[in-house]
């Protein structure tokens, strides 16, 4: 593991201090959590914006699920 520095407003030192406190964990704890989430979250956005693009170049034709209608059970 690499040690590093970062600059926090105040308030949010103090938002994350509550927070640990209440989790029993530690700021270094949390906040690694926290931006391996948000990485996460970053590449599932960019994920969804080359789907989003996809579709848009080459929309779905009419026929292309239906062959899946059949197997869908909607809990009637």
């Amino acid at each position: 593991m690499k040690t590093i520095q970062m600059t926090l407003d105040d308030d949010l030192v103090a938002s994350v201090d509550e927070v640990v406190k209440k989790l029993k964990t530690t700021r270094s704890a949390f906040t690694r959590k926290a931006l391996k989430d948000a990485i996460k979250q970053v590449n599932l956005n960019i994920l969804e914006k080359k789907h989003k693009t996809g579709y848009k170049r080459y929309p779905v034709g009419k026929t292309e699920f239906s062959v899946w209608e059949s197997e869908q059970e909607w809990g009637d």
